[in-house]
């Protein structure tokens, strides 16, 4: 699955600002990350207007990155709650995710 954004809609990296970012309606949702080293992106914080919350627009978001990592050949470390219950409905976006974090995600 990948992100399905409106044609306005474009998740940009702003590295200046440690975050990718995406505008729906004029109103800025963000996930914010810290790298860790050259390859590693710690997912640490999502935020989405209170006026766009449940409409899709975090999941779009996050989306978005997750389609940056894999572009990029990156992997991400899931800090961020939002990220993590994302990445429990979406399994297919775990190969993404740090090895020795995976096992967070893999069914006993």
């Amino acid at each position: 699955m990948h992100a399905t954004l409106a044609p306005e809609e474009t998740v940009i990296l702003n590295d200046a600002e440690s975050r990718f970012e995406l505008r729906t309606d004029g109103k800025l949702s963000v996930v914010e990350f810290q790298r860790r080293g050259d390859r590693t992106l710690a997912l640490t914080h999502t935020e989405v207007p209170e006026e766009l919350e449940g409409q899709g627009v975090g999941s779009r978001l996050v989306r978005g990155v997750f389609d940056y990592v894999r572009a990029n050949g990156l992997n991400v470390i899931p800090l961020c709650p939002f990220v993590v219950a994302f990445l429990h409905r979406h399994p297919e976006y775990i190969a993404d995710i740090q090895p020795e974090h995976q096992r967070r995600f893999t069914v006993q």
